[in-house]
């Protein structure tokens, strides 16, 4: 079977399972599964590694990170200021407040894209907005951001950059000692500043 076909199926599956456990009270707001489907498709709600890791360090009051991994994993590992909803507990009505938000991008994430995923389709199903998945969950985000590849020396000038943002990133986030990282393009070496963190309020991401 092909990639492309397997892809479709599992979304498939995934709309499947959203309607099923969906509560079976009636919701004007409910995206038809039509719509659900093509947004699926789009793969527009997912958000790089990067881009989480930039607005985190930016300090961005509109993220709102939703951990829907098991309680258990949680507490061993997550990212900052995460808010743990296990998967199995997101339609409760205690949650929907928070997953229900104008104001904010709720980003979800799991250690891959599926349970993140299914989040994504229950609360899309549901009508809330500004919902996202962090591509790749924790894995990729180890593998970018913590453990970042050096590139190789015929590599361009920008691949140096990321690589650069992603070793000040896994400084920050607690990855390792400070080093200094060489710009390939102008040779000057780049300190690598781990900043302080500031106390997260109650309730917010």
């Amino acid at each position: 079977m092909s990639k492309t076909y397997f892809l479709l199926g599992a979304l498939l599956i995934l709309v499947s399972l959203g309607l099923v456990i969906l509560p079976s009270s009636e919701n004007e707001d409910k995206v038809p599964p039509e719509k659900l489907l093509t947004e699926l498709m789009s793969q527009s709600r997912f958000l790089p590694p990067d881009m989480v890791a930039a607005r985190l360090i930016d300090e961005d009051p509109s993220i709102l990170l939703i951990d829907v991994r098991p309680v258990e994993e949680y507490s061993s590992y997550s990212l900052p200021g995460a808010l743990n909803i296990p998967l199995a507990d997101l339609l409760k009505n205690d949650w929907q407040p928070y997953l229900n938000q104008n104001s904010m991008d709720v980003v979800f994430f799991s250690n891959g894209d599926l349970q993140a995923d299914q989040a994504w389709v229950l609360s899309t199903r549901l009508g809330f907005k500004n919902l996202y998945v962090m591509e790749g969950g924790l894995n990729l985000w180890f593998d970018q951001i913590m453990q970042p590849e050096k590139p190789p020396a015929s590599a361009a000038s920008e691949a140096f950059d990321l690589y650069s943002f992603r070793k000040g990133a896994a400084q920050y986030f607690g990855g390792g000692a400070p080093e200094q990282v060489s710009n390939k393009q102008s040779g000057e070496n780049i300190p690598i500043i781990r900043r302080e963190k500031k106390t997260v309020a109650a309730g917010g991401c």
